[in-house]
């Protein structure tokens, strides 16, 4: 299967924007990066559109175009909304500047779309239809095709503008190939597996060999000669929405005519199908229609402006070509069959299973917040049972997880743990760092100044100054303890955070050693005294001895306080 669209890496963490927007879920994560899954795509190409990242790789058919011009007769088929990406009213200009790529001869794919509207002029005629939808959008039909089975009977067995205007030219020369135009990405599935188009560029695939090329549309246009094109009339209306509607001289009786265009309302008519009736439905994936396709140019003034350009581009050509019933000069029947998308149906409780993995035990659990791209609980649970999606998407659950982790291990610390914000107020502190300060609860200290219980100054010191402080000793009054005090300062937070390490057993154990120490000491000199007194008057007796007594004695003594 051919690659036709995908993500390349990026700084895709996390956010699930394209997920959320993919109509049928074609997206998976996996490594924390988005990839399409293909059997499930049907290449509307809306994630591409909305990726933060600018994140999407079209599959380019450039190198298989190229060589067609190097080697065939080669007719361009352009879709009418080049008016609105390239921004000229003239199809003259486009096609001289394609003729300077090497095409042989370069037509609008709204000769296609008029013989499409005819045939659906004849179908409604015929009064066959409970409802009708038009079948000029690939990525609806696909839609339809793999997730819609109960839309497919009114899905009108017509081929698109682009596949009947294949038809069209090479029914009248056999010796061309036919390279289609257009800023649609599931035109080149469609073209693939129809197989009369030999390739499928992108307006930005254009735009880029006009620009290797130095072709200047704008120059052309300023000494264009006006050359007359074959007239399409209304059919060049197609590429906005309510433009195929536009197409009919007239619209067949018995029918409600409403275009619809987007994701979202596509699938909310495809839902609600079977409980309409009387209905002729122009679908576009696309919001604004062809004219905000995936590989349409960027213009200044958008998809508003876009839709101006085509309205504009229609009315100067000034023709009002009347679409013609009857049979059309080529055969544009088509069967859409029902295709059948990628994934298996996991029982109750393999869902329950999953479910139950991210804390949802209880159908009130299944909060269906939407944030990890699927719309409900179980639908994520789907796709973690098929492999596209991985527990921990469920945002709600892994931060519950992270604040129930960080809460534990903040409060069950041996360190009192204080933070503080730009005023030395008290924003979190945890059960050490209460007892520690010997006040009555948690949640009465937040809100309130550090100074109200303890000296503040190493705080204000690194704070103003810009730098940690580390292993401060300092002494709390009201409590009487110790603490090892590190201030830490944290600066995407704007937050001060104090580590107090209760040092009040190994300080108070000091003490007291310190106070044998010297009572020892005080001992010994009353010791050393007292003997040199003795020794004095047994001087003349003991003779050297004493001597000798006196440095040992004084000896002991420096050993003493040495220690």
């Amino acid at each position: 299967m051919i690659n036709y669209l995908d993500f390349k890496d990026a700084r895709c963490r996390d956010c699930y924007k394209c997920l959320r927007e993919c109509p049928v879920k074609a997206i998976c994560v996996s490594d924390r990066h988005a990839k399409i899954i293909e059997k499930r795509c049907i290449l509307c190409g809306r994630c591409t559109k909305i990726c933060p990242q600018n994140a999407k790789i079209v599959h380019s058919e450039r190198q298989t175009a190229e060589k067609l011009l190097k080697t065939a007769n080669v007719v361009a088929s352009v879709a009418p909304s080049f008016a609105a990406s390239f921004g000229i009213k003239d199809f003259t200009v486009m096609k001289i500047a394609l003729g300077k790529l090497g095409f042989f001869d370069a037509q609008e794919t709204a000769v296609g779309a008029r013989a499409v509207t005819s045939e659906y002029k004849r179908l409604l005629e015929g009064k066959k239809f409970k409802n009708f939808i038009t079948s000029a959008c690939p990525a609806v039909n696909y839609m339809i095709q793999m997730y819609y089975p109960k839309a497919l009977p009114y899905l009108a067995p017509v081929d698109s503008p682009m596949i009947a205007h294949a038809k069209i030219i090479k029914g009248e020369r056999d010796d061309v190939k036919v390279v289609f135009i257009g800023p649609c990405i599931a035109k080149k599935k469609e073209a693939a597996e129809n197989g009369i188009i030999d390739c499928v560029l992108t307006f930005e695939d254009i735009r880029a060999m006009f620009n290797e090329r130095n072709i200047v549309l704008e120059d052309i246009a300023r000494v264009s000669i006006g050359l007359r094109t074959e007239g399409c009339g209304n059919a060049k209306y197609y590429p906005i929405s309510r433009g195929i509607i536009k197409s009919f001289d007239e619209c067949p009786s018995g029918y409600e005519y409403v275009a619809v265009d987007g994701n979202a309302k596509c699938c909310e008519v495809l839902d609600n199908i079977e409980s309409l009736s009387g209905m002729f439905l122009e679908l576009s994936c696309c919001e604004y229609s062809c004219v905000n396709g995936p590989c349409a140019l960027e213009i200044k003034g958008g998809a508003v402006k876009a839709n101006g350009n085509i309205r504009e581009y229609v009315a100067m050509e000034g023709l009002k070509e009347r679409v013609k019933t009857g049979a059309s000069v080529v055969n544009l029947e088509r069967v859409y069959r029902r295709l059948h998308a990628d994934g298996s149906a996991p029982s109750e409780r393999d869902l329950r299973e999953i479910l139950e993995k991210t804390g949802k035990k209880t159908k009130d659990d299944e909060l269906n917040c939407g944030a990890c791209g699927y719309n409900t609980c179980r639908e994520k649970a789907w796709a973690v049972f098929n492999g596209y999606a991985a527990t921990e998407m469920c945002l709600p659950y892994m931060r519950e997880r992270a604040e129930s982790m960080s809460y534990e291990i903040i409060q069950n610390s041996p360190n009192g743990i204080i933070l503080l914000d730009e005023e030395f107020k008290i924003t979190e502190i945890n059960n050490k760092a209460v007892e520690m300060l010997g006040t009555d609860g948690r949640f009465e200290l937040k809100g309130r100044a550090v100074f109200e219980f303890l000296d503040p100054t190493d705080f204000v010191v690194a704070a103003n100054e810009g730098v940690n402080i580390y292993n401060k000793k300092m002494y709390i009054d009201k409590t009487e303890k110790y603490a090892e005090l590190t201030v830490v300062i944290l600066k995407s937070q704007k937050l001060l955070f104090g580590v107090m390490k209760d040092i009040t057993d190994e300080t108070q154990s000091a003490n007291r050693l310190n106070a044998l120490k010297l009572e020892t000491l005080t001992t010994t000199d009353g010791v050393i005294k007292k003997q040199m007194r003795v020794a004095q008057e047994i001087a003349s007796l003991l003779g050297e001895t004493t001597a000798e007594t006196k440095l040992a004695l004084l000896k002991l003594k420096r050993t003493i306080s040495e220690n």
